[in-house]
């Protein structure tokens, strides 16, 4: 009997990830093996599951979808990740390659065209939404790509992009510092030296430029 394939769904929206898991649940050839609403509770659930693909939302709470990418495949390389968004942009896409996904699918795709994203992440195929790859073509086609200069996300490091985001979201310093057990003084550390980078001189301008680059849900 052929091994049904280990399904990880990493949604912040419940509402969501219950279609996903009714649509999949009635596949003969998955199993949802486990559920995550964020970036950090995706890490440790796949830690515990292994699952063979992982649905990777993007824009989540806390620690995002990019963040969770990283550290999953760093642990578990032959882990496949399909990222399933809303984010049509070229630079939502080149990152998430970067940091390691195996796969881009948009969520107004049909769920015909996610089964058929599904497939082809598991059987080692790259697979980048149609609508998407085409912009990326006219990007390299029209010299776009080799003009833009690196983005907010490319530049800082893990720990700043992480700090960075939960700015965005309003956290305070002390609540930063207790989410990654460290001392509120390196967390203003992180604070400035983001802001050096990004060229901001309040936080009110550094929660804005989170949000323009889609780091915050609002």
């Amino acid at each position: 009997m052929k091994e049904k394939r280990r399904i990880l769904i990493v949604e912040d929206y419940k509402i969501l990830r219950e279609g996903l898991r009714a649509l999949l649940s009635s596949n003969p050839d998955y199993e949802v093996a486990g559920e995550a609403g964020n970036g950090q509770e995706a890490i440790r659930v796949a830690e515990k599951l292994r699952p063979h693909l992982i649905l990777m939302d993007l824009s989540m709470p806390k620690t995002n979808g990019l963040t969770a990418i990283k550290e999953i495949k760093k642990k578990f390389p032959k882990t496949k990740i399909l990222v399933l968004t809303v984010h049509k942009a070229e630079e939502y896409v080149r990152n998430s390659l970067r940091m390691g996904a195996d796969g881009y699918a948009l969520k107004d795709s049909s769920y015909e065209v996610l089964l058929a994203a599904m497939k082809n992440v598991l059987e080692g195929k790259p697979y980048i939404s149609p609508e998407v790859s085409e912009m990326m073509i006219e990007g390299y086609l029209d010299g776009r790509k080799s003009l833009k200069p690196p983005t907010s996300w490319e530049i800082l490091t893990s720990r700043e992009r992480q700090i960075f985001k939960l700015i965005g979201e309003g956290y305070k310093n002390k609540e930063i510092a207790d989410f990654f057990d460290i001392s509120p003084d390196t967390v203003e550390k992180h604070r400035a030296n983001i802001m050096q980078k990004l060229k901001v001189n309040t936080v009110a301008a550094l929660v804005a430029l989170a949000i323009k680059n889609g780091l915050v849900v609002k």
